[in-house]
C-alpha cells in the first residue's frame, strides 16, 4: 500500500467513526472524539474537508479583521481544563499582523497570538433540533500547527449571513500538515538573582511578558521563585471558592481563558457556580463558563506592581503547569485595584509547605 493509499484509509476511518459517534452521542464535543480516536481535533476537522468542511486561504490577519462582519456569534476559547463561551458581536480589529486586539470589555474582548494560527476552517456540522428534525450549526475554527483548536465562532443566525457565504465562497480543500505535541519536560527552577528586582520595577502589568521572555520562564515557573515576595501558593480548591464568595458579594470579575493562541476575556459579575458531571460552571446571560477543577494542580494569587498601586490575579495551572484559568476584579485603566478584591484573596487557605 502506497502512502496515498495509507491516507485515504485513514481518513476514511475516521470519518466512519465519527459519524458512528455522532449517530449515538450527536452532542459530544469533536475534542473528545478526537481524544477516543487518539488524534488531534485538528486532524479530526481535516479529515472532513470536502465534506462538511472548507479550508480558509486568508493570512491569520486578514481572516480575524473579518470577525466582526460575522453578526450574532458565540464565541469559544479553552485551556487544558477551562471553557469559556460569549455570545455577542466582535468589535473590529486592532493591532498588529501579529498580535491582534479585539477590544470590548464587558464584551467580545480578545488577544489574538496570530503567529501561532496555522490552519483555519469553515464547517457545517448537522445537529439534532429540538423540534426532532435536524438543524445546521455554521462555524469558524482555527488550530495551531499541532492541531489544537485555538478560537472558535459559531453563527447564531439561522439563516448564514453574508459574511459568511463570502467566507464559504473562499473555501478550498488543501489539507493542513500537523505536526504533533510535545510536552515541555519539567524542569529545577533556574537561578535569577535579578528576577525580584525586575518584577518590582514593572509599571504596567503587560510587561511581565517581556520579563518571562527575557529570562525563559514559564509563568508557573516565575510564580514559584517568588513565592513570599510577590506569589502566595494557595490551595486548589480556593479557585472554586473565590468564585463562590465573588457571586455572593456581586464583585466584578474579569475571566480570562487562554488557548496557545488567543485570550477571550470576560468582564462583569457572575452567577453562582453550578456542578454538574464533575465541572464547575458559571452560566450568565450572555456567557458560560466550564471549569474542571479536578484538573488543577496549583494556584497562586499573584501581585504585580504598576502606575495605579499595582493588581492581583488568581492563577489556576494544571499539572504541566499550563494555565487553566485567570482571575481579576474588573478594573479600567488608571483606576485603583479594588479593595474588597485584595481582601478576598488575602482571605483565602495558603497551601501547606511540602514537608
Amino acid at each position: 500500500m502506497n502512502a496515498t493509499d495509507a491516507t485515504i484509509q485513514t481518513r476514511q476511518a475516521i470519518l466512519e467513526a465519527l459519524d458512528a459517534t455522532r449517530a449515538t452521542s450527536p452532542h459530544l464535543p469533536a475534542l473528545e472524539i478526537a481524544q477516543r480516536l487518539d488524534i488531534s481535533e485538528g486532524e479530526l476537522q481535516a479529515a472532513r474537508l470536502g465534506r462538511d468542511v472548507l479550508t480558509l486561504p486568508l493570512s491569520p490577519h486578514a481572516l480575524a479583521a473579518r470577525f466582526h462582519q460575522l453578526g450574532e456569534v458565540k464565541a469559544l476559547t479553552r485551556s487544558r481544563h477551562a471553557v469559556l463561551e460569549q455570545q455577542g458581536r466582535y468589535p473590529a480589529l486592532r493591532g498588529s499582523e501579529q498580535a491582534g486586539l479585539l477590544l470590548d470589555p464587558g464584551g467580545l474582548d480578545l488577544r489574538l497570538h496570530l503567529a501561532q494560527w496555522h490552519w483555519a476552517c469553515l464547517i457545517r456540522d448537522r445537529l439534532p433540533a429540538k423540534d426532532g428534525e435536524t438543524a445546521q450549526r455554521l462555524s469558524l475554527q482555527v488550530f495551531n500547527r499541532h492541531g489544537i483548536a485555538l478560537h472558535k465562532v459559531i453563527s447564531q443566525a439561522d439563516e448564514a449571513p453574508e459574511a459568511w457565504q463570502e467566507l464559504e465562497a473562499l473555501g478550498i480543500v488543501d489539507v493542513p500538515a500537523f505536526t504533533q505535541f510535545v510536552e515541555p519536560p519539567p524542569r529545577p527552577l533556574p537561578q535569577l538573582p535579578t528576577l525580584a528586582d525586575e518584577w518590582s520595577r514593572m509599571s504596567d502589568v503587560h510587561q511581565f511578558l517581556g520579563l518571562l521572555r527575557r529570562h525563559e520562564l514559564r509563568r508557573h515557573e516565575a510564580n514559584a521563585l517568588m513565592e513570599g515576595r510577590f506569589t502566595r501558593a494557595l490551595r486548589t480548591a480556593t479557585c472554586g471558592q473565590a468564585l463562590f464568595e465573588a457571586a455572593a458579594s456581586n464583585l466584578p470579575l474579569m475571566l480570562f481563558v487562554a488557548s496557545p493562541g488567543c485570550v477571550q476575556i470576560r468582564t462583569g459579575t457572575v452567577p453562582a457556580p453550578q456542578r454538574m458531571r464533575g465541572w464547575l460552571n458559571l452560566f450568565g446571560e450572555d456567557f458560560t463558563l466550564h471549569l474542571d477543577d479536578a484538573g488543577i494542580a496549583s494556584v497562586w494569587q499573584v501581585h504585580k506592581p504598576n502606575r495605579d498601586g499595582g493588581v492581583t490575579s488568581l492563577e489556576a495551572f494544571d499539572a504541566q503547569g499550563g494555565l487553566v484559568l485567570q482571575i481579576f476584579a474588573e478594573r479600567r485603566e488608571g483606576q485603583s485595584e479594588r479593595s474588597e478584591w485584595r481582601q478576598l484573596l488575602d482571605g483565602l487557605d495558603a497551601r501547606e509547605a511540602a514537608a
